[in-house]
C-alpha cells in the first residue's frame, strides 16, 4: 500500500459487540511523522481486544493499514463496523466446538486478522476492495454480514 510518508493515518471504529452497555468508539491517528504512533496503537490494540473475556494482544500494524486503506477508500459515515479483532485461545476455541468455519490457528489468535463491515457500503464491494488489496486473506461471509481480512498470504474463501 503506498500512503504518503509524512501523512497522518487515522482510524474511525466501533465496536458491534456492546461492553458494559456501550458501543465503544475510536478515531485514533495510528500514523503520524514516518511512523506508527506508540499511543494510537495502544488504543486501537485495547480497542480491539477480545470482547467476550477483555483479553488484549498486540495487534500487527500490517492490519492497520489494511483498515485504514479500506476505510480511505470505501469511506462510510459511521466509520469501521468490528464484529470481531483478537480472539484469545478460549475464545477461539469456543467457537471452534459451535462452528466449522473456525480455523484451529486463527489469525485472530495471532492479532492479525479482523472481521467487518462497513455501514452504507455493500458487503460484496468492502470483499473487492479487500481482494483488491492484494495485502493477506479474505474471508467472505454474507449470511454473517461481515468480511475478514489478515495479513497472512494472499488468499480468499
Amino acid at each position: 500500500m503506498a500512503f504518503g510518508v509524512n501523512s497522518v493515518r487515522v482510524i474511525e471504529m466501533w465496536n458491534t459487540h456492546p461492553i458494559d452497555g456501550q458501543h465503544e468508539r475510536v478515531r485514533v491517528p495510528y500514523w503520524r511523522n514516518g511512523g506508527y504512533d506508540p499511543d494510537g496503537i495502544a488504543l486501537l490494540d485495547h480497542f480491539m481486544r477480545d470482547w467476550r473475556d477483555q483479553q488484549k494482544k498486540r495487534i500487527d500494524p500490517e492490519v492497520y493499514d489494511i483498515l485504514y486503506a479500506l476505510q480511505a477508500e470505501l469511506g462510510g459515515s459511521e466509520g469501521i463496523s468490528l464484529i470481531s479483532g483478537y480472539r484469545s485461545p478460549d475464545t477461539n476455541e469456543m467457537l471452534r466446538r459451535r462452528s466449522s468455519g473456525v480455523a484451529k490457528y486463527s489469525k485472530h489468535v495471532q492479532g492479525r486478522a479482523a472481521d467487518i463491515r462497513i455501514p452504507g457500503v455493500a458487503l460484496s464491494t468492502l470483499r473487492s476492495k479487500a481482494l483488491a488489496l492484494r495485502e493477506g486473506g479474505v474471508g467472505y461471509y454474507p449470511g454473517s454480514n461481515f468480511v475478514h481480512v489478515d495479513n497472512g498470504r494472499v488468499r480468499q474463501w
